[in-house]
């Protein structure tokens, strides 16, 4: 049974994309296959991947939810890329950053990432999502999918004030 795991923190720079890419590689080499979703706008987790260009390629998370949105055809395989070291990645780019604000007129605009894990849900034992460093709608949209949530934070006062808004940001999706 695929486990659906968001890393998330709405502050920048604790760890959310290499825990992402560490803990996905690590799944792969004991043998679990392993999608990635870079949920976030600036593509880091696309880009560490060796995607160094990640706002000129073709297919992203962008145009599968929008497809999404649009109740038009997906295959499992559609935009995914596999990587040398055994795991598959959905890549993200700019395009998410236009999604966010067309998401707010969508209905059930939580469930569209939920949608698309439907796809592809069978074919992986783990599915990991890179959230971007905010609340948006494309992390609630993450939130609203996983089974469990990871949070990387750091061990000092302010990051750990800002992870008691986060939890209630998750309580909120879970409701």
């Amino acid at each position: 049974m695929c486990r659906v795991i968001a890393i998330a923190n709405q502050k920048g720079g604790v760890g959310k994309t290499t825990t992402t890419s560490n803990l996905g590689i690590g799944l792969a080499k004991k043998g679990k296959k392993v999608l990635l979703i870079d949920a976030d706008a600036q593509g880091s987790l696309t880009a560490s991947l060796g995607y160094t260009e990640p706002d000129s390629l073709e297919n992203t998370l962008a145009t599968i939810m929008g497809k999404v949105i649009n109740d038009e055809e997906i295959t499992p395989i559609e935009g995914i890329l596999h990587h040398k070291e055994g795991i598959d990645l959905m890549p993200g780019n700019i395009e998410l950053s236009g999604l966010e604000v067309s998401l707010v007129n969508v209905m059930s605009r939580e469930m569209v990432l939920r949608n698309y894990i439907k796809i592809v849900r069978n074919t992986y034992d783990y599915i990991l999502i890179d959230c971007t460093p905010s609340l948006g709608m494309i992390t609630i949209n993450a939130f609203a999918c996983a089974d469990s949530i990871l949070i990387p934070v750091q061990a000092a006062y302010l990051p750990v004030k800002g992870l008691q808004q986060l939890i209630k940001t998750i309580g909120k999706a879970k409701r």
